[in-house]
């Protein structure tokens, strides 16, 4: 649980936002415009925007400042008002928003659950008594990263605010089907006006972490596919060369390389490699021009490419032969 004084902390906003069918392309773009107009305003940390899936059918954008009145002159700002205006055509319903103040990320956490509740302020205590023996029934199931619990902030929201992670979906909706958490969900029966989002954050445990060990707004979706290819070009034709002596049938080749790639990639390849290779690409700072570190990630891209070509010309045509 998260004790620190919300107004000497960073804090975030967390926007829900659903889409008119086949407007999603429409919608990206004016995000975009959105975020960039939102960089220009005193106190921006970083933002990011999750697109629907599974987990979540809301566009999820994420603002992080470093106070809250930093946060509600963005809010409140006539610009984003304008910006509300001209992109209403997109939106399919109203938003809903969070607001919660500081707290350690945990690096692991993949799937994130946002629960808002309004108390009534002669039932805070046993509110929060009622949360404690929740958070003690889920810390017992497998999966389970971490809990924090936020009070509402006057002038920006009146809900008091919990997150929760775990570590895979499955893990997490074990724990939402349980039994235990239905019994405990009756015994606080008053507190029953409450929403929840999951918010599913993929590659998260490869993009996400800055060097103060706190989470990092994760790379655009083509960021992301690109990375990936520079990790896992050197990781596939490495392991094939190792594996290729043994030589088994296809399908166990392919099944062990897999595998074997899948921890390679998580634990050696990405953090150690990619990471700090693109990292200025991809987690740019936000006065940074955009062209100019497009530009760098992308040379880098290339001499990487170029560079492991040319190892795995040489090796396997100049030096040795496959097997």
């Amino acid at each position: 649980m998260s004790t620190e004084r919300l107004e000497d902390a960073a804090v975030t906003a967390i926007i829900g936002q659903r889409v008119r069918p086949g407007r999603d392309r429409e919608f990206e773009k004016w995000q975009e415009e959105v975020n960039a107009a939102a960089a220009r305003y005193p106190g921006f940390l970083g933002t990011e925007t999750s697109p629907p899936t599974a987990l979540q059918p809301d566009w999820v954008v994420v603002y992080r400042f470093d106070s809250i009145a930093h946060l509600q002159e963005w809010i409140n700002s006539a610009t984003r008002q304008t910006l509300l205006d001209s992109g209403g055509a997109f939106f399919d319903g109203p938003a809903t928003q969070q607001v919660v103040g500081g707290g350690a990320q945990t690096s692991d956490a993949l799937v994130t659950v946002v629960i808002t509740h309004h108390v009534h302020p002669d039932h805070v205590d046993e509110f929060l008594d009622w949360q404690s023996r929740m958070n003690q029934a889920k810390s017992r199931f497998e999966g389970f990263r971490g809990t924090e619990i936020f009070r509402p902030i006057e002038g920006l929201q009146d809900e008091w605010t919990t997150l929760y992670r775990f570590d895979s979906a499955e893990h997490l909706d074990t724990w939402l089907t349980s039994a235990k958490r239905q019994e405990i969900l009756a015994e606080g029966e008053k507190f029953e006006d409450y929403r929840l989002r999951t918010i599913d954050n993929s590659f998260g445990s490869w993009f996400a972490f800055n060097e103060d060990g706190t989470e990092a707004p994760p790379p655009s979706e083509t960021k992301t596919a690109i990375a990936v290819w520079v990790g896992l070009y050197p990781t596939v034709v490495l392991l094939t060369l190792v594996l290729s002596p043994l030589h088994m049938p296809l399908w166990i080749g392919l099944l062990i390389g897999n595998l074997l790639s899948s921890f390679i990639m998580s634990f050696l390849t990405m953090p150690h490699y990619v990471n700090p290779m693109l990292r200025r690409w991809l987690r740019p700072a936000p006065d940074e021009p955009k062209g100019k570190t497009n530009l760098i990630g992308l040379g880098i891209v290339s001499a990487l490419t170029v560079f492991w070509c040319g190892v795995f010309y040489l090796v396997t045509k100049q030096f040795w032969t496959l097997p």
